[in-house]
Order: C-alpha cells, then sequence, then structure tokens
C-alpha cells in the first residue's frame, strides 16, 4: 500500500527548536551514532537541470551540525556519468549550502573501479564531458574517444553531410583494436556516436574493416546510467541514455538478428550500485569511528523505473541475504570488511568489501518534485501489451509490480527527511533516540 506521509510529529518539533528553525536556540547537547544512512538521487529531488528545488537546502539543513558536520552518513546516488565526483560534490556544496565531499558522490560509472579485467585494454568511450578523465580517474589506462576514432577513421561518419570529409586519407590512420565499449551517458551526436558504436561491434574492435554480422557475440559492452528519461527544466521528461541505449539495441538487432548483449550494467537500479552506495555509506560511518552498524538504508528519488525498483530490489537481495546467514553474523562480518574511505590505496579491498553489507533493509522513499506523476497508477495488468506501453525500465530488468511500489510516498525531500526522522526517532543532538525495525 502506498502511504502519503507529511508527518508534523514531536520528534520533528524538538529538533526543529534545537535547530534553530522555528526560533529556538541549538544545544549543545551529545550526539549519538545514527543506524540509518540516506541515499539522495539528485535529478528531480534536489534540483531540476541546473535549478535547485527549495526544499532540499531546508532539508540539508536539518542533517548537519553548527559545524556543518553530516550527522548521518549520506551518499548521493546520481545515474549522471558526465563530470568527476570532485565536480559534483562542489555543484552540490553550492546547491545545498553544506559541504559535501567527492566520497559521498556516487556517480553511475563510479562502479567502473571493480571492473580491474578491462582497466589495461584499449576501450572505446561514449559520452559528454571529460571522458579521457573519467576514464583514467576510474583506471582505465587506454581509453579511446568517439572523436578520436572518428579523426582516425573519418569517413566512417557520413550521417551529416556538412562533416563529411571532402577529400578521403589515402591511408587509414591505425588504432589498437578496441576490446571493449564503455557507455558513460547520452553522447550529443547521437548519429555519430550509434554508427561508430555499431562499426566496433561488427568488426570485432576494428571499425574501419568490412562488416562481418556473423562475428557473434561481439566484444563486451558495458554500460552506465540506464534512465529512460529524466527531469530538468522542462515541464515533461527529457530523453536520457536509456534512450540512447534503446536505440543503440534496436539497430543492432535490426542489423544482425541478434540482442545486444551487456557485460555489466551499471547506475539505478543495478544491485551493484546500491552495493557500492551502502559501501559509502559504511565508510563514512568508520570515518566517523562509530562502532554500531549502519542497519537501514533510505532511499529518496523521483524515479519509479529507477529510484525506486532498484531500492526495492536491494531491499529483496539484503533480506534475502540476511534469512540465510543471519543478521548477527552479517553485523560481525561487516564490521570486519568496513573501511574509513574510498581510495587508489584501499581499491585492492573493495571487491570483497562490497560483498558484506551491514544493512539489512533498504526502504524506497518517493518524491513528487521530478518524473513522478501521483495522478498517473502504474496498472496492476502485466500482460504483454501493458508493459511494453508502461515499463520505462531497462529491456534487461522485468516488470515486477512489487519492485516499483514505494514504501513512502511524500512531497519533496524536505518532506522525506522529516518523514525518516519520524520512523528512526532520531532528534539530532539528543541523547534519546532509538531505531524502530
Amino acid at each position: 500500500m502506498r502511504r502519503w506521509l507529511r508527518p508534523v510529529t514531536r520528534a520533528v518539533r524538538v529538533f526543529e527548536q534545537r535547530a534553530g528553525l522555528s526560533g529556538g536556540t541549538l544545544e549543545p547537547e551529545p550526539r549519538e551514532q545514527a543506524k540509518f544512512g540516506l541515499l539522495f538521487d539528485i535529478d528531480g529531488v534536489l534540483v531540476r537541470g541546473k535549478t535547485p528545488i527549495p526544499a532540499a537546502k531546508k532539508a540539508f539543513q536539518k542533517l548537519v551540525d553548527s559545524q556543518g558536520q553530516f550527522m548521518v552518513p549520506v551518499v548521493f546516488v546520481t545515474n549522471a556519468g558526465n563530470c568527476l565526483r570532485q565536480t559534483k560534490a562542489d555543484q552540490l556544496t553550492h546547491i545545498l549550502g553544506v559541504p559535501i565531499s567527492q566520497e559521498q558522490v556516487m556517480m553511475s560509472h563510479s562502479p567502473l573501479r571493480i571492473f580491474k579485467q578491462y582497466h589495461n585494454k584499449c576501450v572505446l568511450v561514449s559520452g559528454q564531458g571529460p571522458l579521457l578523465d573519467i576514464a583514467k580517474y576510474l583506471g582505465f589506462s587506454n581509453p579511446i574517444t568517439i572523436d578520436s576514432l572518428r579523426e582516425s577513421y573519418p569517413f566512417l561518419d557520413m550521417v551529416d553531410h556538412t562533416r563529411r570529409p571532402k577529400i578521403l586519407p589515402s591511408n587509414a590512420v591505425d588504432i589498437p583494436k578496441i576490446e571493449a565499449v564503455v557507455l558513460f551517458g547520452e553522447p550529443i551526436r547521437w548519429e555519430t556516436n550509434l554508427q561508430l558504436i555499431i562499426d566496433v561491434l561488427l568488426t570485432g574492435g576494428h571499425p574501419a574493416n568490412p562488416h562481418e554480422p556473423a562475428s557473434y557475440p561481439h566484444i563486451p559492452v558495458l554500460a552506465c546510467n540506464m534512465d529512460l528519461m529524466w527531469m530538468a527544466e522542462a515541464r515533461s521528461p527529457r530523453f536520457g541514455h536509456g534512450t540512447f541505449m534503446v536505440c543503440l539495441e534496436n539497430i543492432y538487432k535490426k542489423i544482425t538478428g541478434k540482442e545486444l548483449k551487456y557485460e555489466a550494467l551499471m547506475g539505478k537500479p543495478s544491485e551493484v550500485t546500491f552495493q557500492y552506495a551502502e559501501y559509502l555509506v559504511r565508510a563514512q560511518a568508520a570515518q566517523q569511528r562509530w562502532e554500531k552498524p549502519i542497519q537501514t538504508l533510505y532511499a529518496i528519488g523521483d524515479n519509479l523505473m529507477t529510484d525506486i525498483y532498484g531500492a526495492n530490489l536491494y531491499n529483496r537481495y539484503l533480506q534475502e541475504r540476511t534469512s540465510r546467514v543471519g543478521s548477527k553474523a552479517l553485523v560481525q562480518a561487516a564490521s570486519g570488511a568496513a573501511v574509513a574511505a574510498v581510495s587508489q590505496e584501499e581499491e585492492p579491498s573493495l571487491e570483497s568489501a562490497l560483498s558484506f553489507p551491514s544493512a539489512t533493509s533498504c526502504r524506497s522513499v518517493l518524491v513528487c518534485t521530478g518524473i513522478y506523476n501521483p495522478h498517473a497508477e502504474v496498472p496492476a495488468d502485466t500482460s504483454q501489451s501493458v508493459t511494453e506501453t508502461v515499463f520505462h525500465g531497462h529491456r534487461d530488468f522485468r516488470f515486477d509490480p512489487a519492485l516499483v511500489e514505494p514504501g513512502y510516498i511524500v512531497d519533496d525531500v524536505n518532506a522525506a527527511v522529516d518523514l525518516i526522522f519520524q520512523l528512526e526517532t532520531f532528534i539530532p543532538g539528543s541523547g534519546n533516540r532509538t531505531n524502530q525495525p
């Protein structure tokens, strides 16, 4: 059952008085450790394009103390992938008015750091922004951009007549064999990216060679950000990278008759994304020297098919894992695997750390400031015709009505924070707080 909550509770009122939000003064009481962590989506929750949502700054004033230190582990989990973590942290600091570090930011491409088997290979990267900087930051030593590939083989890009080479080069410039394709996000020139990626896939990594459609399976494809649409300043959602992927998948199948296969899918709603986000929450708790494990995650988002689906999918994973292993054993294992921060030196242990979550549940909270329309219900009928019309998730994720059912629905992110404080009986600055099961 969907629950509309606009909580105005004693816990929230006491907090507002102590934080000076309702005319009171800040009381210097000792802080205890929270047993929960917060996962915030960005677009549609904190901003619309470059325009901040007013409720965002109010919400984050409640999450930091008088010194600007977070009282609860907070991670920003975005499906964006067109910048470095530090750049996004700087943007959030400006928008929210509180200091955000890059250790609190998770881009859609962040889990690529664990795919070390591709780091020394020549990989073609697609997207926009400082792609080479992003790829090298993630560990790739030999990335090649679409623009570089086009410069080496200018006769491959023929859709835009104004960009067609007037004189074809006599000798093509040789580049190394491309061994994998990494899709960071939606590119600027879709026709160029679609053409050259198809060339790479149909030639086994030698795009200047003739197509060989019989060569299957194709070289590995790793994709980040499956958002079909996202919410900016426009009144209706805009195309996201998921739309680009739909184009690529259908072109490949139209040409070859076969399905495009992904070696990995990252970004919400993928399970590895929430594993990585939970790891960052634990890292913050360890950095604060908090001894009690984080038991509950709250994922706040505006998109049923990514934020809510992903949180519920991860919750299902946590519940199944807890039932198999037992909560006490999980807490002990997670405590032993805790780390202080994600850094270059700690990457060798990153894969194992992801395997030991301390959380036992992940609750989804849906806000109404982005893609979600509270007046449009998801049909219960899961027949083929309905799912084709309604399901905006990626084709490799099945439609499951339970996974797109939010735990809670609130007006905005400020109401979401109030709700979570109520559920956790969390009064910042107070020594009297408990966690509810």
